[in-house]
């Protein structure tokens, strides 16, 4: 008899009906009695709790796929996610790194085969306006940035924050007072332009003018060291990737740009001067190539460059100090042309640059 009145197991679906039900009392009764609303969060929180132990498992049973493809159906057929990243302020702190984390485990979830988290996201465009604001306030922003960071992973989601105006926000998250929140910023942005490749290759052709403007200004001549050192080696990651070839050479021919290459390279720190070197090598290696074969636009190129700075500096000097910097890693993308200071025509072409002397 005792087993006829045992509560029934909830299932996953269950579980996201209950939470769901649970985040609309939530959002809409804010003034409810002390006690009530109490009991609700507790549940609320309870739940949540569950969501993460179903999707990561625990410390007794690994996550079950068939319960993973349930939840995951039931959360995106309606708006538990809408749901939750509003809610998200109101929770409190254990509970929002539980959601943080339920939500980033939803994105690489698939049902059928689908990630049908992009599709929900595709068609819900304005919660990513909501999760990028979300740098903008202390308690949020970290919570907010991680669900972000997760959801970039579908290319629909990174080709509309890069195409917004949010874009341009990130010039000024990444320079926040607090550290934590700027890092997050910067991780963000990072994943934005290196992730997915044609569409960051698309992104970059044409805001070439207003970005890199931005990023020249903003990050690379930043008084912050950590920032320099951040931008300086995401532009290598840019422009060194194959997809962005074209935007690396038109970025190299600017005397501004190769102005500002060359001010990083005279940093004191090491860090900075191996980023700065990896970005300056391949379009340096490739002039000094074709300058061997007597190509003549090569030479003119770098006359042009002398003609930009003040103080000489032989060719050969140059390439002595650059192969002076030892990086302590190289990956297999930066195997790079040698410099060789005993083939380089010096006796015409010299480098003017006051920051080499």
């Amino acid at each position: 008899m005792k087993g006829l009145f045992k509560s029934k197991p909830r299932t996953p679906v269950d579980i996201v009906r209950q939470t769901r039900d649970l985040l609309i009392y939530a959002q809409r009764n804010p003034d409810a009695r002390e006690t009530k609303r109490e009991e609700k969060m507790s549940e609320l929180y309870k739940n949540i709790r569950e969501l993460k132990s179903i999707l990561y498992g625990n410390s007794e049973s690994e996550p079950v796929s068939e319960a993973c493809a349930q939840l995951t159906a039931e959360f995106f057929r309606e708006n538990t996610l809408r749901l939750l990243v509003l809610c998200l302020p109101k929770l409190k702190l254990e509970a929002r790194k539980d959601a943080t984390q339920v939500v980033a485990n939803l994105q690489r979830q698939q049902v059928n085969s689908k990630l049908i988290a992009s599709d929900y996201l595709e068609g819900n465009k304005d919660l990513l306006d909501i999760l990028i604001a979300g740098y903008g306030n202390t308690d949020m922003a970290l919570h907010y940035g991680a669900m972000l960071r997760e959801c970039i992973r579908h290319q629909c989601v990174a080709r509309y924050v890069l195409e917004s105006q949010h874009m341009k926000k990130f010039f000024d998250y990444i320079q926040l007072p607090n550290f934590d929140i700027a890092a997050d910023a910067a991780a963000t942005f990072k994943e934005l332009l290196t992730r997915h490749k044609s569409t960051v290759a698309e992104f970059l052709s044409k805001n070439y003018d207003w970005f890199f403007a931005e990023y020249n200004s903003k990050l690379l001549e930043s008084s912050n060291y950590i920032t320099r050192r951040q931008a300086i080696k995401l532009l290598g990651d840019m422009l060194l990737d194959r997809s962005n070839s074209g935007v690396m050479t038109r970025y190299v021919s600017s005397r501004d740009n190769l102005r500002i290459l060359m001010n990083l390279l005279r940093e004191s720190s090491k860090s900075i001067q191996i980023e700065a070197f990896h970005v300056f090598k391949v379009p340096y290696s490739y002039f000094l190539l074709l300058i061997k074969i007597n190509h003549p636009t090569s030479l003119a190129y770098l006359l042009q460059i002398e003609a930009n700075f003040n103080g000489c500096l032989p060719i050969s000097k140059l390439i002595k100090k650059m192969n002076g910097l030892r990086p302590t890693r190289l990956k297999s993308s930066r195997k790079l042309l040698p410099l060789n200071p005993e083939t380089a025509i010096e006796s015409t072409v010299y480098f003017k640059l006051n920051i080499l002397n």
